[in-house]
Parts: C-alpha cells; sequence; structure tokens
C-alpha cells in the first residue's frame, strides 16, 4: 500500500490510495470464495462454478465491488495512521480505477483539524454568580423523593384527568383510511406528558373506561412521513385503564424511611446543602461555559463543513441510543414528536459547532500551557469510569487499546485546561 497525500482548501485533504495488484486479486479470489455459492450454471453443482467461467458469464467485474468493500478499511486506516494527518471526519471515498491485474486506486476525502490562533484567555471577566437556596426548590426535591416513593392506585370510579396514567386501544385515520402506523393495543399514555402529536392527550380528559372516542389531531408540517404532513386525522381511541400516583405524607416516619434522618428539619436541612452543592458545582460549569464563549470569541480557526457534519452524526447516534436505553427506537421517537432525522440534525447543529469550538481552543490553551497530565490522572479517572460501568477499573483497562487511552489522556488535558481559563477568569 503506498498513498499521496493533497493539501485542499478549507482544511480539507485528499488521500490518493494505492494497493498493490497482488493484493487486489486475494480479493477479487476472496470475493468469489465468499459469492460462489451464489451462481446457479448448468452442467455444475452449486458453489463448484469455476471463477473464470462466472466471470466470462456475468462480465469481470462481477466480484470488484466486495473486493473493494474488503481493501478500503483496511488500506485507509493504515495510510490515514501514515499520513500524520489529524483527521476530524468520516472519508468520502472515491474509486479510482479497480481491474484484476493492476493496482486498486481510490481517494478519501478528509477534513483536518483546524488550527487555531488564541486571542486572550487569560482574565476574561464573567458575571459573579450568588448562589441561594429557596424554600420552594426544598419543597421540590422533597416532592420528587415523595414521588418516587409513591405507589400506583387503579381508578374505577371517574374519568381520566390531568397527570393520569392511561392504558389505551387507538387507531387512526386520514381521509377516513387508516394509515401505517397509526394503531397501537394496550398503549401506556400519561396525560400531559406532550408523547402524541398535537393536543391528542388533553382530549382524553373527561372520558371514562370503555368509552370510544374520537380524537382530532394535525399531523405537523415536518412530519418524518411525508404523506401525513400537515394532514389532519381522527383517531378512535378507547380508554383501557386509569391509575394515579398516591404520595407519601412528608412526615418523621416517611423520613425515617428513606433516609438516615430522625426527623423531618434534619431531613431538611440535609436537603438544602445538597440543593446548595449542585447549584454551586452548576456555577462553575456556567462559569468555565461563559470563559470558554469569550475565548471562542476572540479565536480564528476555519472549521471545515465535514467536521461539523461528523459532530452531528454522532450526536445523532448517541441521541438513538439513549432513547434505546428507554425502550425506544429512533424511528418510534420521530413517529411519535413528528420529527425528522433531517430536522433532528438541524436542531443539532449549533450545539455540535459550540462543541467543536469548545475543544478546539481548549485544546490551543493545553499546547500554549504545557497543560500536562500524568499517569494518577488517567488511573483515578479510569477508576471514575470503572465506577460509572459498575466494573473493576483493572478489567476495564483491559478492555482499553492504546488508542483509548490516548483519547482519555486528551479529554483528561482539556478538562484541565477548562479548569485553568476558569480559575484564571475574573468575577465582577
Amino acid at each position: 500500500m503506498s498513498f499521496k497525500v493533497e493539501t485542499l482548501e478549507k482544511n480539507m485533504a485528499k488521500l490518493t490510495i494505492e494497493v498493490e495488484a497482488d493484493k487486489v486479486e486475494k480479493a477479487i479470489q476472496k470475493a468469489y470464495t465468499k459469492q460462489k455459492g451464489k451462481f446457479n450454471v448448468p452442467g455444475f453443482r452449486k458453489g463448484k462454478v469455476p471463477r473464470n467461467l462466472i466471470e466470462k458469464m456475468y462480465g469481470v467485474q462481477v466480484f470488484y465491488e466486495d473486493a473493494v468493500n474488503d481493501m478500503i478499511p483496511t488500506a485507509y486506516t493504515e495510510a490515514a495512521n501514515e499520513s500524520g494527518l489529524e483527521i476530524v471526519s468520516r472519508p468520502k471515498i472515491d474509486v479510482v480505477e479497480i481491474e484484476s491485474g493492476k493496482n486498486f486506486v481510490f481517494t478519501a476525502e478528509v477534513a483536518v483539524k483546524p488550527e487555531v490562533t488564541l486571542g486572550a484567555y487569560k482574565g476574561i471577566e464573567v458575571p459573579k454568580t450568588e448562589i441561594s437556596v429557596t424554600e420552594e426548590e426544598v419543597q421540590a426535591d422533597i416532592d420528587r423523593v415523595r414521588e418516587q416513593n409513591s405507589r400506583m392506585i387503579t381508578v374505577e370510579d371517574r374519568p381520566v384527568q390531568d397527570g393520569d396514567i392511561t392504558k389505551i386501544d387507538f387507531k387512526g385515520f386520514v381521509d377516513g383510511e387508516a394509515f401505517e402506523g397509526g394503531e397501537g393495543t394496550d398503549y401506556p399514555l400519561t396525560i400531559g406528558s406532550h408523547t402524541f402529536i398535537d393536543n391528542f392527550e388533553e382530549q382524553l380528559i373527561g372520558k371514562s373506561i370503555g368509552e370510544e372516542t374520537e380524537v382530532n389531531v394535525t399531523f405537523p408540517e415536518e412530519y418524518q412521513a411525508e404523506e401525513l404532513q400537515g394532514k389532519p386525522a381522527v383517531f378512535k381511541v378507547t380508554v383501557k385503564e386509569i391509575k394515579y400516583k398516591e404520595l407519601p405524607e412528608f412526615d418523621a416516619d416517611f423520613v425515617q424511611d428513606v433516609s438516615e434522618f430522625e426527623t423531618v428539619d434534619e431531613y431538611k436541612a440535609d436537603v438544602e446543602a445538597k440543593i446548595k452543592e449542585r447549584k454551586e458545582n452548576e456555577a462553575k460549569v456556567e462559569k468555565e461555559d461563559k470563559v470558554i464563549e469569550k475565548i471562542i470569541e476572540g479565536a480564528t480557526m476555519e472549521i471545515p463543513e465535514a467536521m461539523v457534519e461528523f459532530q452531528v452524526e454522532n450526536m445523532v447516534e448517541d441521541y438513538s441510543r439513549r432513547l434505546q436505553q428507554q425502550g425506544l427506537s429512533i424511528q418510534q421517537y420521530m413517529q411519535y414528536t413528528g420529527l425528522t432525522i433531517d430536522k433532528l440534525k438541524e436542531d443539532m447543529r449549533p450545539q455540535a459547532v459550540k462543541r467543536i469550538e469548545s475543544r478546539l481552543v481548549l485544546d490551543a490553551v493545553v499546547a500554549a500551557e504545557n497543560i500536562e497530565v500524568t499517569d494518577e490522572d488517567i488511573e483515578k479517572e479510569i477508576e471514575e469510569m470503572a465506577k460509572a460501568y459498575m466494573m473493576e477499573a483493572d478489567k476495564l483497562k483491559e478492555y482499553m487499546g492504546d488508542a483509548e487511552k490516548e483519547n482519555i489522556k486528551a479529554d483528561i488535558a482539556v478538562k484541565k485546561a477548562a479548569e485553568f481559563v476558569a480559575a484564571e477568569a475574573v468575577e465582577v
């Protein structure tokens, strides 16, 4: 494998990668071995048709696609690592030449990490944050714990109220016709959660168990199913179950059940102290964010579009994983909310740009201040990660390669840079 690098405008680069003819032949033979069972030729048993005969019948390029897909990942990764480029996007691949007996040539266009020219990053002025805890905030935390310890009460003698947890059957119609994905059985729906589109949930208030009702809604103009965009729909809905949460009384018995304290006053004092600590941590993060924003304003950098797209894609994938942990696929989420993947990406773009800018300026501060990360720093971070994953630190290390450890080291350095610029800031 050989390659050459061409520098393009706006922090883009193009790798032209060449794979030797003998490796091309091996890849084609591998593709033939994998696919030969798919070809039926009179006179030959399935899987026994010679390669040259298949190529004669279907064209010499019949195995090229599989061969290309087999060669590109390894060749690109090797070239990317050897190039010394700090690549910050997925590669845009173009095949230049693929032919048996010749070298395989393809290009990979990538974004490279932009250079940053820092302005002022020490002595940044930020507003001073005053921290206080109100009685309402203490009560809200107490009510949250009461709700966590609530019990579900089944209702049979009244209709649906706001906040109830219902179980419903529904079927949707547009222009009198049922539509795909518009039907559900024993669907759990909390009234007021705004899980469904438009004012669907509000129209169930006042309905009784077993009562069939018609719910009228209008699909959003940017709904993911194009055939439903902006259209009015009628859902036939039957409420099958109604429940609500009964919260326990806030008294000494409750306090002793949920904490190590004996009295209501002791518990409230602890809640207040924890809220204050939480606010102090939030103020610290907010201060860092404000300092970094001002550093970004004074810095110069040119972010390639491919880098932004890569960040957005990663954010969407992360969002999808978090939805799956809640038992919801991103397709279901789109259907229920009316969002499209393009709209989700559009909404995430400003945050993606901010993340990139923040990382770039903090990386620049790391370099400017020669911020170092010790082995102890890395050990501590791995221990924290192990706790989060509920596993032993040594076991986690076994799963980590050098690349993962380097990423951890870089993340720690950036965290130290954020703490440094915040400590150097002036509160006014």
